[in-house]
């Protein structure tokens, strides 16, 4: 290579040389022939690595010309070098070294080439190649030609999606959406490309769909609902109900972004652009012929693949389950929730109690499997027999006590005692007293076992009227006020009622002013109600007999006297009773 900066004209011309013009001339061609040989700056040049040293790369230009590039314009990502000699490179010289020869630089002519090949993609709003390379704030960096350029998360897809990282290493095709070499800033739309070839195919799918038609698509976006299904440029939804006969937990369960499908157009509003598909619909319906595989009394096997509080849902065969409610679960034990005695997974035999062929509901029954103890209850515990058993329970309107192991009977509030007004059973016992009881009814189907304690003995109301017949006197004790009148006890258990129209012949406005509880009374029956434990008193009709037996009595002095007392009460009594 001539270095022309060595050569001084000044000393030529002082040459004695009488060919000196000759060689002045020569040199003058010769210097502007060298010009014409140098690498123009910042202009790319194809070269050949002719040498790697551990600082620089050598470089042969051509033109009798060689530069160097630093070598760490050769490290890939990883930091390893990635040249060898004889590799073809290129290169854009950014200056000269009087020493050294040219400096070059491979980064810079790369950088250059990429935007050559961005601007002849047709500057904002032409399309260009890139790989999204990874995520940064507010979207996503692209390689495009090794120039970085930004794509905003709104433009990576049509639809939004809940997995980012699904779009990192992606080679797509991008429309630029603003351009400015100066300030390296490149802004890309992946959304804009994806809309316009959607919008090609669009108008031609819509026109060829039909209700009925089974179409292939490709899964886009999961959602809770479902799953929305490209068809040729047109979104379909694939409702969640609509994606297997069988029991759906999640559609992220059965499909994924990017699975083909085939399904079937169920709907289809061409003024909206709304279509609804179904892939359960293209294969044979499991309920068709329901009744006749799962005969009402039969057992079946199946798997528990869904617990509830009411009740556990048994799959027989996919796309067909039947629901075990907890009150089919077990005859003896109190099932409060499904998951007290089942668990998702386990594998059970079961009897088909019932189908519903319009709601597709099938009912179980587990404790059908095993006989019905209630059956022998039945015969072991006839109406009559006396038992004797833990207050397992109690309840406002009763008191269960166990009988057998899981069997408990019931006492209602109104068989604990003939006589008590016992309002709650806690009244006259506590959870856990043994007690005797008689057993009154078993009803089998029901599971119930009605039991009393009262009927351990006779009811003295069945023979109140043989004792408090009408015109009998009797005394009691007050034990309670009312302003329509005054009960008192006439013996253990029974009452009787003196109105406050009986109370006395002048006219009382409350009998709460007549007396106070503790006090003795007398009073006469009027009438006696075994079946609605109700006896009738009366004071004044009494008193009017005693009046009367005194009047006789006096009239008797005189030798009139027609009657007694007793006579005159029960002609007073039968005046009040009508007869």
């Amino acid at each position: 290579m001539v270095d022309f900066k060595r050569l001084d004209v000044s000393e030529k011309e002082e040459h004695e040389d009488p060919d000196s013009e000759c060689q002045s001339s020569e040199f003058a061609a010769l210097y502007r022939e060298s010009l014409k040989e140098r690498p123009e700056r910042d202009k790319i040049i194809e070269g050949t690595v002719v040498r790697v040293d551990q600082e620089t790369v050598l470089v042969d230009i051509g033109l009798k010309s060689e530069g160097f590039v630093p070598v760490s314009e050769f490290r890939n990502a990883a930091g390893e070098l990635d040249v060898k000699v004889g590799d073809a490179v290129r290169v854009l010289m950014t200056r000269e070294d009087g020493k050294r020869g040219y400096v070059l630089s491979k980064r810079k002519a790369d950088y250059q080439s990429a935007w050559e090949k961005i601007g002849d993609a047709g500057q904002e709003g032409g399309i260009i190649e890139g790989v999204i390379k990874a995520k940064v704030n507010g979207g996503y960096s692209v390689d495009i030609c090794g120039v970085q350029a930004f794509l905003p998360a709104s433009q990576v897809d049509t639809r939004p999606s809940s997995n980012s990282d699904r779009y990192i290493g992606l080679s797509s095709r991008f429309k630029v959406i603003k351009l400015n070499q100066r300030r390296d800033n490149i802004v890309l739309s992946r959304r804009a490309v994806l809309e316009e070839e959607r919008a090609a195919v669009r108008d031609i799918t819509l026109a060829n769909l039909e209700e009925g038609q089974i179409v292939e698509g490709v899964v886009k976006n999961i959602t809770d609902y479902g799953a929305f299904v490209d068809i040729g440029g047109v979104d379909a939804l694939l409702h969640v109900s609509d994606m297997t006969w069988g029991r759906v937990g999640k559609p992220s369960e059965i499909f994924k972004p990017g699975d083909t499908v085939k399904a079937r157009i169920l709907k289809f509003d061409k003024a909206k652009g709304k279509i609804s598909i179904g892939v359960k619909q293209i294969q044979p319906d499991p309920w068709v012929d329901i009744s006749s595989k799962y005969e009402i009394g039969s057992r079946v096997k199946g798997r528990v693949v869904s617990l509830m509080e009411y009740g556990a849902f048994v799959e027989l065969e996919p796309g067909v389950e039947g629901l075990i409610h907890i009150s089919e679960m077990s005859w003896t034990k109190k099932v409060r929730r499904a998951s007290d005695a089942l668990n998702a997974g386990d594998e059970v035999e079961v009897v088909v109690l019932g189908i519903d062929m319009p709601n597709r509901k099938i009912s179980l029954g587990l404790k059908q499997i095993g006989e019905n103890p209630w059956k022998q209850i039945a015969e072991k515990y006839s109406p009559g027999t006396k038992i004797e058993g833990q207050i397992k329970n109690m309840t406002d309107f009763g008191m269960f006590i166990g009988i057998e192991d899981g069997i408990d009977g019931l006492v209602h509030v109104s068989d604990i005692s003939w006589t008590k007004r016992i309002k709650h059973p806690g009244d006259a016992y506590a959870k856990g007293d043994t007690v005797q009881a008689v057993v009154l009814k078993v009803d089998v189907e029901n599971e119930r076992l009605s039991l009393g304690i009262k009927q351990l003995e006779p009811d003295p109301w069945s023979v109140a009227p043989s004792i408090y017949t009408p015109g009998t006197k009797v005394k009691g004790k007050v034990t309670s006020l009312t302003d329509f009148g005054i009960f008192i006890e006439l013996q253990e258990g029974i009452e009787g009622l003196i109105h406050v129209s009986e109370l006395s012949r002048e006219k009382i406005a409350s009998a709460k002013t007549f007396a106070e509880p503790g006090d003795i009374l007398e009073a006469v029956v009027l009438n006696c109600d075994p079946k609605d434990h109700r006896i009738s008193l009366s004071i004044k009709a009494m008193q009017a007999a005693t009046e009367k037996a005194d009047f006789e009595q006096y009239l008797g002095s005189q030798g009139s006297a027609t009657s007694n007392f007793g006579e005159l009460l029960r002609q007073e009594i039968n005046n009040k009773n009508g007869n």
